[in-house]
């Protein structure tokens, strides 16, 4: 805890900042390190918060004060707090940073009690994908956009170094955890059918009759399919190459770097691994680990070495889309003969079921992305070759 003399001392560093000013304002360097490190604390807090929150709700009943959910608060807490400095002094960002920063908070607090209303009148609603739930994460979306472009064109106006490449980093791999936040429900949903087959349920028993009443039926196998994968077989890979695969090859062009999509990816891929052991061996449900993730971000990195902008989205969408679903397969079917400590169980290290014949439709919808996210480099930043562009921005 911080003393008073030190609270002392930093008030009066940040008071003479507080004053109004129009985005895009020059912004000292201290300041501007300041207010992007608190957004690195506030998404570091919703992230705990939010991967410990899936966990919670495929255990307990819902509970507004549930700790996942003070935990992802106080994050949330820091954001606005940021997003008020930010307006107020126009100090860190510039206007299309701000407008996104502030577009992303304003709906994200307007979700907030929207879900609470919807699980008033719905029940239980654990599924990740109900239309509040997506408002949550829309708003994320837009607010670490805003983040990401106020931190690639601010940290760009000084000179280029590590440190503004692995903060660049972490706020795509923040933005990759959003992104396929909604996908966890699927990673833990086939886990708890394997407990369920294996008369080892993760679930406490109130929250499987809760299930059960409100679906109309006894807690047997079909609730329990339905409580786990309420959704298509086919939306978990498709929608895991179309949007975030494409978060990982927006990545790479805008750090520059050959190894970045494989780092951001191995970043996420990395908490949730560390994530695991911390949830499970404290009673709570396990899932299954994005680990295929790696292998496609290390893909696109590969496609970037093609230096013909189309050509590299045409050959990388096929194959940056084969790894994924092998990689799926293939975590599938290793992973699911791995014997694991906990409660005796097979299988928990597996994948969702995997359609395998919506790999076209995936492979056209990152195609799609790809070729979009290169035009719109192309037009934005002239026929200069990527790594050359980024690093232009980069210096003053």
């Amino acid at each position: 805890m911080k003393s008073p003399a030190s609270l002392k001392r930093a008030a009066e560093w940040a008071l003479p900042y507080w004053t109004r000013g129009q985005a895009g304002r020059e912004t000292p360097q201290d300041l501007f390190r300041v207010l992007y490190f608190g957004w690195l604390v506030a998404f570091t807090l919703k992230l705990l918060g939010s991967a410990w929150d899936v966990s919670w709700h495929f255990k307990w009943l819902r509970d507004d004060l549930a700790p996942p959910h003070l935990l992802n608060s106080a994050g949330t807490a820091i954001a606005v707090a940021l997003t008020i400095i930010h307006g107020y002094t126009g100090y860190g960002v510039d206007k299309a940073a701000l407008r996104l920063i502030q577009w992303g908070t304003g709906i994200f607090l307007v979700a907030v009690p929207l879900d609470l209303i919807n699980h008033r009148v719905n029940g239980l609603d654990i599924t990740s994908w109900s239309p509040s739930h997506i408002m949550l994460y829309l708003g994320t979306f837009f607010m670490i956009a805003g983040v990401l472009r106020g931190w690639f064109m601010g940290a760009g106006a000084r000179p280029p170094g590590r440190e503004r490449t692995v903060v660049l980093g972490a706020f795509f791999a923040f933005f990759l955890e959003n992104v396929h936040f909604p996908e966890q429900h699927q990673e833990y949903g086939i886990l708890s059918i394997g407990a369920w087959d294996n008369h080892a349920t993760y679930a406490e028993q109130i929250l499987l009759e809760f299930a059960a009443h409100q679906m109309g039926r006894p807690v047997d196998r079909p609730m329990m399919v339905a409580f786990s994968l309420p959704v298509p077989d086919v939306l978990y890979p498709v929608y895991a190459v179309v949007v975030g695969l494409s978060v990982l090859v927006v990545a790479r062009l805008l750090i520059g770097r050959f190894g970045a999509a494989t780092l951001v990816a191995g970043a996420y891929v990395g908490v949730r691994t560390l994530l695991w052991p911390l949830l499970t061996f404290t009673g709570f449900p396990p899932s299954a680990v994005p680990f295929f993730l790696v292998v496609a971000g290390l893909v696109v990195d590969l496609a970037f070495l093609v230096r013909m902008p189309y050509v590299r989205a045409v050959l990388g969408s096929v194959g940056v889309t084969a790894a994924a679903y092998g990689a799926l397969v293939a975590q599938s079917a290793i992973m699911g003969g791995v014997y694991s400590a906990i409660k005796g169980q097979k299988g928990l290290l597996g994948a969702p079921p995997l359609a395998t014949s919506s790999a076209v439709w995936a492979g056209l919808g990152l195609l799609v992305v790809w070729l979009s996210v290169e035009w719109l480099a192309a037009r934005r930043r002239g026929s200069q070759p990527i790594e050359a562009r980024v690093i232009a921005t980069a210096t003053p």
